[in-house]
């Protein structure tokens, strides 16, 4: 019987994280989770998503949760110097806003809150 020599342990496979996620930072994300708290308060919103990618960040907010989001608003750092960071997109899509400051972004859902009294 011949003793073949000992297998040395294989190492585990491991793929480094060089890559970058884009997401939303602690300020950020309070900002948006404040206007979406108002618009939940008024029975508007019922539903979020957050997503976490490689080239974007997006908060997704649904009026029901089996639906597509009513609005999306993504974080994309590549457009910070051209279009703006920040970008509200509607239901299908469209940019509804775009621009450097995430405050003055979301004041776009301000109007939303505004109704007439009957």
């Amino acid at each position: 019987m011949s003793m073949l020599p000992p297998i040395p342990p294989q190492p585990i496979p491991f793929t480094p994280r060089d890559v970058e996620v884009v997401s939303f930072d602690r300020h950020e994300l309070g900002a948006i989770l404040s206007v979406y708290g108002r618009m939940v308060a008024a029975g508007e919103w019922r539903d979020y998503g957050i997503a976490a990618m490689r080239d974007v960040a997006v908060f997704s907010i649904f009026r029901r949760a089996a639906e597509v989001p009513l609005y999306r608003i993504e974080k994309r750092p590549r457009l910070r110097m051209k279009q703006g960071l920040y970008a509200v997109l509607g239901e299908g899509g469209q940019i509804l806003r775009r621009g450097h400051e995430l405050a003055a972004l979301l004041r776009f859902f301000d109007r939303k809150m505004i109704k007439p009294i009957d």
